[in-house]
């Protein structure tokens, strides 16, 4: 079982509009409603390929709700701490005619101290359920950088794989604890190592630094250059064919999800690395944030190519 953990979980409302204009009214032509966060946006795919998933983090009052009620259909078990605050609105406006999207994002509720506790100890519960535990996105008001550090920690102790993707402060401090697994992009290797990782060839021996203090994969993405990962059995390259891209939020959770299912199935780092390679792809062609279809995967894996560079 796969468990994912979104500690700042929200409703997607992804708008439609045919040229976006600052100050006016804007009419939407149309619009969808998802329930939201990083965390979730690596379950969704994650049950799609095939995977099972309980999502748990926080959630709060009717938004809170309904975010639990829209993930019963896709087939995800909701294990969610309960607060009486609302659960925020994260909102992507699609713009066809230009082909940008613009994203607001709500700060959420705050989260005392006990609340906090009060779920570590639900947490506890969880881990002993599952096989890989994936940490995804920002912390609510109220948290700070030593939260994902502590459930890194209890994961590891447990004897238990876990993903850490996450930023800033809150990735700085996690990977002080020895997540199996963080997915950096370019500015947060280079926060992480004072690199400028202006090459290739820097950015994997600033993430091979990384992968020595303890992070046993350390996946970094290149955006439509594809990927790569160090790990103990070398560094492999991902290269993907050109996309027409769709909607690309939620392509980083897919490939969580990937790496998450690999993972779980114990599978070579090159054959991991493809298949979230292929979701991530694949996710990239769907309006839905956080989903994508079996057969598109399918087709792009044979595209896919991953080599070798080290090891």
């Amino acid at each position: 079982m796969i468990l994912t953990v979104t500690l700042n979980a929200a409703i997607d409302k992804r708008y439609v509009v045919d040229g976006f204009l600052e100050g006016e009214v804007n009419r939407v032509a149309k619009c969808s409603y998802t329930p939201g966060g990083k965390g979730l946006n690596v379950s969704k795919p994650a049950v799609i390929a095939g995977g099972e998933v309980v999502a748990t983090g926080f959630v709060g009052g009717h938004a809170g709700q309904y975010i639990e009620d829209a993930l019963k259909p896709l087939g995800i078990t909701s294990a969610f701490y309960h607060l009486d605050s609302e659960s925020r609105s994260c909102i992507n406006i699609w713009d066809g005619k230009k082909e940008i999207q613009t994203e607001f994002l709500e700060p959420g509720f705050e989260v005392k101290q006990e609340e906090f506790e009060g779920f570590l100890q639900l947490f506890q519960t969880l881990i002993e359920k599952a096989d890989v535990i994936a940490i995804s996105g920002s912390v609510p008001k109220g948290l700070d950088g030593t939260a994902y550090q502590k459930m890194v920690k209890m994961v590891k102790d447990a004897g238990k794989k876990v993903i850490l993707d996450t930023s800033g402060n809150l990735l700085k401090m996690g990977i002080e604890a020895c997540p199996t697994m963080i997915k950096p992009n370019l500015d947060e290797i280079r926060m992480l190592t004072g690199k400028s990782c202006d090459t290739l060839e820097d950015m994997v021996e600033a993430a091979k630094k990384i992968h020595s203090q303890g992070v046993e994969i350390v996946a970094v993405s290149l955006g439509g250059e594809g990927s790569f990962v160090v790990s103990e059995s070398g560094v492999y390259r991902a290269r993907v064919p050109k996309l027409h891209a769709v909607n690309t939020v939620g392509c980083g959770d897919s490939m969580i999800a990937g790496f998450a299912l690999g993972l779980s199935e114990n599978l070579p780092i090159d054959e991991i690395l493809k298949k979230a390679s292929g979701i991530s792809a694949a996710s990239a062609l769907r309006e839905e944030t956080g989903y994508f279809r079996m057969e598109d995967m399918e087709k792009l894996l044979p595209e896919i190519e991953i080599t070798r560079i080290e090891g």
